[in-house]
């Protein structure tokens, strides 16, 4: 898997559909089947700038784990109360990753519900257990203290694991979903989504803001 990791984000993504993500700890394995991800290129002197990417300006406390080696996850903290998880995906001397947007949960799935619905009224669906990047985090248990975590292969040791898994027969490509400016637009068509699955997030566009004008 290291390989495939190895190689720029956009090429990495639709070749991780499928594939197998796994976090294990004291409480048990969940573990999913990956159906949604979204590609995200380097900073803007970088061969892959990215204008909606968290790399774009350069690197920061916030970010280095995306300029790190391949094959590590980064986990950041969004809009006040979400995490969202990428795995790092880039060639050497550049930075990128690929966000994890849904996946179905294959195995774990009772652990899983205890996580996303400790704070519901009642048990969420299968489908949607890990149907979107916040709900992805929340069914894996990842937080910003797994930032930087290496990926392995082996599921029985706790951490965070990556295993290869049955290519799906088709995929769907679209800009991505909720970024704003020109990351957001067919310039930069780098969500993958495997056609037709239930735990796929619907594709939403960024929501334009206008600026108010002072009074003269």
């Amino acid at each position: 898997m290291l390989a495939l990791l190895a190689r720029p984000a956009p090429e990495a993504a639709p070749a991780l559909l499928g594939c197998l993500l796994s976090t294990t700890t004291p409480l048990g394995t969940v573990t999913l089947r990956l159906t949604e991800i979204e590609a995200y290129g380097g900073p803007a002197d970088s061969d892959l700038p990215d204008p909606g990417a968290h790399t774009y300006r350069g690197r920061t406390a916030r970010n280095a784990s995306m300029f790190g080696p391949p094959g590590h996850i980064y986990v950041y903290f969004t809009y006040g109360m979400h995490h969202a998880v990428n795995l790092v995906c880039r060639p050497p001397g550049d930075a990128g990753g690929c966000l994890i947007r849904a996946g179905e949960v294959i195995a774990g799935a009772e652990l899983a519900r205890q996580r996303r619905s400790a704070r519901r009224r009642s048990p969420v669906p299968d489908d949607l257990l890990a149907r979107g990047p916040g709900n992805v985090a929340q069914a894996l248990g990842l937080t910003l203290d797994d930032d930087g975590a290496p990926l392995s292969a082996d599921p029985i040791v706790p951490g965070v694991h990556l295993r290869a898994g049955d290519r799906p027969s088709g995929i769907q490509q679209t800009a991505r979903t909720g970024v704003s400016g020109d990351g957001g637009t067919e310039a930069f068509p780098w969500r993958f989504a495997i056609s037709g699955d239930r735990t796929v997030s619907p594709y939403r566009a960024a929501v334009k803001r206008n600026r108010r004008r002072r009074p003269s």
